[in-house]
C-alpha cells in the first residue's frame, strides 16, 4: 500500500511547518488554511477515517483531542476560542484518507451549517 501524504509528513519524508510532535502524533500548519490559524493533527498510525477506528484506538483518539487542546494553548488561541473538526468520508469533505483533526482559530468563526 502506498503511503498517503500525512503518513509521509508524520515519518519526516515530506517537510511541514510542525508546531508539535510526540511519539504518536504530529501537528502542523495546513497549506490551504481556512482560518488565520489552521493546524492539522495526525496520528503516526494510519487509520483511513473515523469509521475505521476500533476500540483499540480509543486511547489514540483521546490523545488526538487532548493534543488539540495543547496545540490551541501553544499557539495562543485557547483563550479566545477555537474549533476542532474531523471530517469522515466524501460527503463531509474528507480529502486525505488518514484520520486527522483540524484546529481552527485566530478570528471569530461563524456558525456551522
Amino acid at each position: 500500500m502506498e503511503k498517503d501524504i500525512f503518513c509521509r509528513i508524520a515519518s519526516g519524508e515530506i517537510p511541514a511547518d510542525i508546531v508539535y510532535e510526540d511519539d504518536e502524533l504530529v501537528a502542523f500548519k495546513d497549506v490551504r488554511p481556512q482560518a488565520p490559524i489552521h493546524i492539522l493533527i495526525v496520528p503516526r498510525k494510519h487509520i483511513s477515517k473515523l469509521d475505521d477506528a476500533t476500540a483499540e484506538d480509543a486511547e489514540l483518539l483521546g490523545r488526538l483531542m487532548l493534543t488539540a487542546i495543547k496545540v490551541a494553548r501553544l499557539i495562543g488561541i485557547a483563550e479566545s476560542g477555537y474549533r476542532v473538526i474531523a471530517n469522515n468520508g466524501p460527503d463531509a469533505g474528507q480529502e486525505v484518507y488518514h484520520i486527522h483533526f483540524h484546529v481552527l482559530g485566530g478570528r471569530r468563526l461563524g456558525p456551522l451549517g
